[in-house]
């Protein structure tokens, strides 16, 4: 029985799409401290219905016992390591190495659904005008299920993904395939963020000319804890105000994106403001 096609979620091509050819994934890990989890990411990679062509796994400078974490997937993984600079320096060092056409990105402390990068290929193909592929995911928090991260408002943009992309990040969680060309033609993550590093980068793209595709259904489990990124709100907030800040200098917003990026301003800066009163 042939299987039903997926729902997706993408802006109007701008001219009827060819379809494409199915493209190569190289997976792409930053580990800093990470031992505890990063068998899981590895073992969800492996257990891809489409693998990717390589797993890179970038040590951030970790202090812990990543090498024996990492000793049963020797022969499967390239591992570069490097001083600790940062998830984005890590991230970027692997996109240099990496020779797929999408370098798929995967925290240590998430997992992919076994098809995840099948879905990600199929909507390449029928979209190949599209360089950053997404898709919806479950957030949980402390080992427990909370929702699907497309849920309660948080809604992926498909009319006007400059104007979207100003307002929030409707990327998604850090869970996507960029292509790789495109992603370092703007110079990849800006290494100067410690946080909200793929916000800034999405707005770098997307004004460049790149469009974000969704597969709107679940392929993946984020995965929050104490002590990952994710959980430091104020630091996210704060990172948030840096990069629409970033934006802000940017000389070829429209007026009405202007508006936009001083109302999205003034919200983060707001709400940076209540998370250090609480």
């Amino acid at each position: 029985m042939k299987r039903q096609r997926r729902p997706v979620l993408a802006p109007p091509p701008a001219v009827p799409p060819r379809r494409g050819d199915v493209p190569t994934f190289s997976a792409a890990i930053a580990a800093y401290q990470a031992s505890e989890f990063i068998g899981d990411a590895i073992e969800s990679l492996l257990a891809q219905s489409l693998p990717p062509i390589e797993i890179i796994v970038c040590d951030d400078g970790s202090t812990d016992d990543l090498d024996a974490a990492l000793a049963p997937y020797a022969q499967r993984i390239l591992l570069l390591r490097k001083e600790n600079g940062g998830e984005a320096s890590a991230k970027n060092a692997a996109a240099w190495a990496a020779s797929g056409h999408f370098l798929a990105i995967l925290d240590a402390d998430d997992v992919y659904f076994p098809e995840r990068l099948e879905a990600l290929a199929e909507l390449s193909v029928d979209r190949p005008d599209l360089d950053i592929l997404t898709a919806d995911c479950h957030l949980v928090i402390n080992s427990r299920y909370v929702r699907n991260c497309y849920d309660e408002g948080y809604r992926f943009e498909v009319d006007d993904q400059r104007r979207g992309i100003l307002e929030r990040n409707f990327v998604g969680p850090g869970l996507m395939a960029v292509r790789r060309d495109a992603f370092l033609a703007v110079g990849g993550f800006d290494e100067g963020f410690r946080h909200a590093t793929d916000w800034d980068c999405w707005i770098r793209m997307i004004f460049a000319g790149s469009r974000v595709g969704m597969v709107n259904e679940p392929l993946a489990e984020h995965r929050v804890r104490e002590g990952s990124l994710a959980s430091n709100r104020a630091r996210q907030f704060e990172a948030y105000v840096a990069v629409l800040k970033k934006a802000a200098a940017r000389t070829d917003l429209t007026a009405i994106e202007q508006e936009v990026l001083r109302h999205s301003l003034h919200s983060q800066r707001r709400r940076l403001a209540l998370r250090r009163a609480e």
